[in-house]
């Protein structure tokens, strides 16, 4: 087994968010190892103090600990990733500002892990949360340096302090600029990103939906069926498909106008859909015309869903000028049993669509079995 992977399974998660904030705990992490490595060598030395570098120790991993378990139940606690991120690089910039106070001659290597700690806080804050993290480093820091330059000014010498505190302070200031810029970079890539999958989801509601009345349309039915038939043959089910057309459209269209017409035409799909069950599919054919796919369905099952549309369709004033006036259709319904195309199966719905009609309008007719 690799030595890496029980470290690897720490940083793993199935949410994008989280795995990038253990990803920022496990450089935090590394920091800390960091400072505290060179603390220890001054207290093997004798330059630190050992109960110092004990404590601090147990701050930073205690703190570490925290952090790790803050990300794991952050959806469980409501946290929010920048309330995460900007609480774990406070407490690293305070740790390692202690560390600074305690590791006398290797101290200036803990004011490059500040800006570093800032540079990847910059990654998950916002401007607002940058700046209070510069802000706040550069006082801590400060305080911290007036503090030992004025009670051990042999090892923390006023003179370095202040050039220590200057440079600090510059790149600091200069590191937080930049996380803002890289701050708003990144909103705007975001927002950009939800644009793109914004437009992404209109190109494929327009490539797979009829602009009229929002159905699926023929091209999207017949990936459908061949999905159905498909599933069909592995599960042996019954099937249907049925072709339902308005009653007198063309009358309607030449009375009322085509404007009418795209009216009756949303409200047959509105009343339709609502009939359905969530299974079946329904799509406009081509003009007044539409099919129905009914999987895992038996004729009689099928009949009884196309019944009850036929009855919320018809018994539904659709038109405001004339509330007499009723949309109907006539239905042809046939099984698909296995074997059978797809097109085969659509030529018996409509040839049982035009006995329907003939019949006289208004009804369901079922195809013959073959």
């Amino acid at each position: 087994m690799s030595p890496l992977r029980p470290f690897r399974r720490m940083v793993h998660s199935d949410d994008a968010g989280v795995r990038r904030l253990l990803r920022y705990w496990a450089l935090g992490l590394m920091l800390y190892l960091v400072s505290l490595s060179m603390l220890w060598f001054e207290a093997w030395a004798g330059v630190a103090q050992e109960q110092a570098a004990m404590l601090l120790t147990i701050a930073s991993l205690a703190g570490a600990g925290l952090a790790y378990t803050a990300i794991r139940l952050s959806h469980a606690l409501g946290i929010s990733a920048g309330l995460l991120n900007t609480s774990q690089c406070l407490y690293a910039l305070s740790c390692i500002t202690a560390a600074y106070a305690l590791l006398g001659p290797m101290r200036g290597v803990t004011l490059s892990i500040l800006v570093v700690v800032l540079v990847f806080g910059g990654f998950s804050s916002t401007p607002r949360q940058i700046r209070v993290m510069s802000s706040y480093a550069i006082v801590v820091l400060g305080l911290t340096i007036l503090w030992k330059s004025r009670t051990d000014p042999v090892r923390y010498p006023p003179l370095e302090e202040g050039v220590h505190f200057i440079l600090a302070a510059t790149m600091l200031g200069a590191v937080a600029y930049l996380a803002e810029l890289l701050s708003e970079l990144r909103k705007k890539l975001k927002g950009r990103t939800q644009e793109l999958a914004n437009a992404l989801v209109r190109i494929e509601a327009m490539a797979t939906r009829d602009e009229l009345t929002q159905l699926f349309n023929r091209r999207y039915m017949m990936e459908a069926l061949e999905r159905e038939r498909a599933c069909r043959e592995r599960s042996g089910q019954s099937m249907c498909i049925a072709i339902i057309d308005m009653d007198h459209f063309k009358r309607l269209n030449d009375s009322l106008g085509h404007a009418a017409g795209d009216a009756a035409l949303r409200f047959f799909a509105d009343r339709a859909l609502s009939t359905i069950r969530p299974s079946d599919t329904l799509a406009r054919w081509g003009g007044e015309e539409f099919l129905l796919l009914l999987p895992e369905t038996g004729l009689a099952e099928a009949q009884a869903v196309l019944e009850r549309m036929r009855r919320l369709v018809g018994e539904s004033a659709w038109f405001e000028a004339d509330a007499s006036l009723r949309v109907t259709f006539s239905c042809g319904l046939a099984e698909w049993p296995g074997g059978m195309t797809a097109e085969s199966a659509i030529d018996a719905a409509d040839k049982a669509m035009y006995s329907a009609k003939r019949e006289g309008r208004n009804r369901i007719a079922v195809a013959r079995a073959s």
